[in-house]
């Protein structure tokens, strides 16, 4: 169930609302660091095959969300349960087991080797896989990702369309079940943006649970099936991407509200 929003705004999900059988949830997550907070009691959920998008402005907290889910920072509060099982804390290594994967906003390769060397480091290490198993799983994960031409090109090389490409290739050698995605399509052309979106919508009707934060938001719009709106740490709106988007609240948060001046 979710609340009902006032004056036809997008609604917010109320803590425990997770559908029965979400691959992600998170309940009532915190996070301060000294005084500035942020996450304050955020709570979302991700299906299998589901994906949700999060924007909000710089300093909203979303990077640190990610962190939290992925275990790169401890929770202050609240609770993260991946397929049913609490993982709150569960080290980062073993979510990835588990199949918790992510990219990083700023791409930084292992320049010293090769593309398919960056990402067999991935099914290695993220997935555990062993010899045969982990250079299938590498290039499986170059094809989803259309760099099997680039395969023995020195990463230091890549342009950075490449690169994101490669960030990407490298999370999905892990073999994730959900996928989460650090404004990926920054810095990339208009151009470019369709073949990324399309990547990223199959690897969500492959069934992979995805969650993707990203300032440009028409691309965003185009993949996601629900968008949350945080700011300083907490959620504005949780509900259909573009009525989110168009709602009051939402665009308070970008362009300021003459309501709010003066509090």
């Amino acid at each position: 169930m979710t609340s009902s929003p006032p004056s036809g705004e997008p609604s917010v999900e109320a803590s425990g609302s997770a559908p029965r059988g979400a691959l992600l949830e998170a309940e009532g997550l915190a996070k301060a660091f000294g005084q500035v907070v942020t996450a304050r009691s955020v709570s979302f959920h991700v299906a299998p095959g589901e994906a949700l998008g999060i924007v909000g402005p710089n300093g909203a907290g979303k990077s640190t969300l990610l962190n939290l889910v992925t275990g790169a920072q401890p929770v202050d509060a609240g609770t993260i349960r991946f397929d049913g099982a609490d993982v709150t804390r569960v080290p980062a290594a073993r979510r990835t087991a588990l199949g918790i994967g992510r990219t990083f906003q700023i791409p930084r390769p292992f320049e010293g080797l090769t593309v398919f060397e960056n990402v067999l480091v991935g099914s290695t290490f993220g997935a555990g896989a062993r010899r045969k198993a982990a250079g299938e799983q590498a290039w499986q994960a170059l094809e989803t990702a259309d760099l099997t031409h680039l395969a023995n090109t020195p990463a230091s090389s890549l342009r950075l369309l490449d690169r994101k490409r490669l960030e990407l290739a490298r999370a999905l050698a892990t073999q994730p079940r959900l996928l989460l995605l650090d404004e990926i399509a920054g810095g990339l052309t208009e151009h470019e943006l369709p073949a990324l979106i399309e990547t990223i919508s199959a690897i969500r009707d492959g069934g992979t649970g995805v969650v993707w934060i990203e300032h440009i938001v028409h691309a965003l719009l185009q993949v996601v099936d629900r968008l949350m709106c945080l700011a300083q740490g907490d959620v504005v709106a949780t509900g259909d991407p573009r009525e989110v988007m168009a709602s009051d609240a939402v665009a308070a948060v970008y362009l300021g509200s003459p309501d709010l001046e003066g509090e």
